[in-house]
């Protein structure tokens, strides 16, 4: 059983290519454990979040099953199937995925550059709860996404505009479910974390165009992600 230490950029990909590969092999057999999260982590010389994130992956296409105190296991309906076949799905449309593009480099920029005049001490404090509940809950990506959505919100209540705030606040829903869906298909990663502290610290510098450009270098580098898992 071999496995390569990753130090590219797209390490979540990598380690779940991998896991993936050694059970198509039949390194790991249906109803078979896993070696455990630090194991896996000296083995890829990745962080620890890297390796939940692809084992997440895995889970939610039924490829392996974790139990609670015991770890993670090969599904043992794997056998049933080519686990090659099986892809991330993004379960938004391309035009949906664009239109919310569209959507934040309009009215996102523009909150960004009314927060970078207005935030106030407690606009900063709430950006900066968000950016706290992300890291805590960076092993569960569905409550990772409603922390990222609120320190969106909180860029968009600092603006001092409550018109931006209240559609941004109105499509809560729509916003909470692109969000769901880009940290399930890519993975939570403490680099994704990293980016939104970039971001926080830019407004906080007063720094529109850095911001904005974090934003969109950020939402290009999703695009390319998710270009290379439909590949």
């Amino acid at each position: 059983m071999e496995f390569d230490s990753i130090d590219k950029q797209n390490i979540v990909n990598m380690v779940y290519e991998q896991l993936k590969d050694n059970i198509a092999n039949g390194n790991w057999t249906p109803g078979s454990k896993l070696p455990s999260e630090p194991q896996l982590q000296k083995m890829f010389n990745v962080s620890r979040v890297s390796v939940r994130s692809a084992i997440q992956r895995l889970r939610d296409q039924g490829i392996v099953v974790t139990h609670h105190g015991k770890g993670s296991f090969v599904s043992e309906k794997v056998g049933q199937f080519d686990i090659h076949d099986i892809q991330m799905i993004l379960h938004l449309s391309e035009k949906e995925f664009l239109d919310m593009m569209d959507f934040r480099q309009t009215i996102e920029y523009k909150c960004i550059d009314l927060a970078v005049k207005h935030a106030t001490a407690e606009d900063f404090e709430n950006m900066e709860n968000a950016l706290n509940a992300m890291f805590r809950y960076r092993d569960d990506y569905k409550k990772y996404s409603e922390a990222d959505f609120n320190f969106h919100l909180a860029i968009a209540k600092a603006s001092n505009n409550k018109v931006f705030y209240s559609v941004i606040h109105s499509i809560r829903d729509l916003y909470y479910r692109y969000l769901e869906e880009l940290n399930r298909v890519i993975g939570v990663t403490l680099e994704s974390i990293e980016v939104h502290l970039q971001l926080f610290r830019a407004i906080q510098s007063r720094d529109a165009e850095k911001a904005k450009e974090i934003l969109n270098q950020a939402m290009e580098d999703n695009i390319e992600k998710i270009n290379m898992i439909k590949d």
